[in-house]
């Protein structure tokens, strides 16, 4: 049975997925190393996994901040390395179908979900492979195997790191470091609530957490859940074009 991780870092703990698995986590003899924007939620997550027996250091900080994440980075990777970092944090953005995206808010969302991801992986990856142990899940969405038309940007981000992830798995095997893809499906959070379409098969974070962490345990390449979504999407990716774009507005996922 592989050995349980002593210290986690989880990225955008506060969030819905982040402080489920916070919770899920906390227990006597575990650290927990929890980053979060908001200083009140933070806290709040933080007491709830200390009362549950975990020892927790937060970092409040706003991961577009690159230099500042990544000299906070090199503190852990010199101090505290975690033996799993669940890269956690991402935003959505709402558009209006008349309009579109707005450009300062699509570069808020590369910024976090793209840049920042890169950033704590290129970090804390090399100490990882000197230490020649260490597992990194990237949370992606199944928003990446085919683009809504309701969130363009959010879906290319997660394709990007989707394939990022797939690329440094083959990549960092013979170093003994782990790369994980986790791709979700709706689950109940502020950001699924406030995307425009329906949202099948929708999960509790808490029943995320369970698999997502259940998937680590076993160094699953790609988590993706719920079925039959994932299948369904997946599909959409292989279908010849047209179909797709036809299915997801038969479905309600119009522009």
């Amino acid at each position: 049975m592989p050995t349980a991780p002593k210290t986690i870092l989880i990225t955008g703990a506060t969030g819905a997925i982040g402080g489920a698995l916070a919770r899920h986590y906390a227990k006597p003899n575990v650290c927990l190393i929890l980053q979060g924007r908001n200083a009140a939620a933070l806290k709040d997550i933080a007491n709830t996994c200390t009362q549950a027996g975990a020892v927790v250091v937060t970092q409040q900080l706003d991961l577009r901040d690159i230099p500042a994440l990544q000299q906070w980075l090199a503190e852990l990777a010199d101090k505290q390395l975690p033996d799993l970092v669940i890269a956690n944090a991402g935003i959505n953005i709402a558009h209006d179908q008349q309009t579109g995206e707005q450009w300062q808010d699509v570069e808020a969302l590369l910024d976090v979900n793209i840049k920042s991801t890169l950033a704590l992986v290129h970090s804390l990856v090399p100490t990882m492979r000197q230490r020649r142990s260490g597992q990194i899940a990237l949370i992606s969405s199944l928003a990446a195997y085919y683009g809504l038309p309701v969130t363009p940007s959010y879906c290319a981000s997660k394709a990007a790191i989707k394939t990022y992830g797939e690329a440094m798995r083959g990549w960092l095997k013979c170093d003994n470091v782990q790369i994980n893809v986790v791709m979700p499906g709706y689950v109940k959070s502020d950001m699924a609530d406030a995307m425009r379409g329906p949202k099948p098969f929708l999960w509790t974070p808490e029943r995320a957490a369970q698999v997502i962490a259940k998937g680590l345990e076993k160094n699953q390449a790609r988590i993706s859940f719920p079925f039959p979504l994932n299948l369904g999407t997946w599909f959409l990716a292989v279908l010849p074009a047209p179909l797709p774009q036809w299915i997801l507005s038969l479905l309600g996922y119009g522009g």
